[in-house]
């Protein structure tokens, strides 16, 4: 399972979100708006995107 990646995407603007879900953007790798990132699959990865879901785009 460690070899499989996942794209994200950050489609949805920071401003205005809370600092906690910025931070877990930022710890994703995303920068700008309409960056990517290509990240392993695991759990503590999965659980970044769930709580930033109405953020980001994820692709495989």
């Amino acid at each position: 399972m460690a070899d499989k990646k996942i794209k994200v995407t950050l489609v949805k603007s920071l401003i205005g979100t809370k600092q906690e879900h910025r931070a877990t953007v930022r710890g994703l790798g995303l920068r700008k708006l309409n960056t990517s990132a290509l990240l392993e699959d695991t759990p503590a990865v999965r659980g970044m995107i769930h709580k930033v879901a109405y953020l980001v785009k994820v692709e495989g």
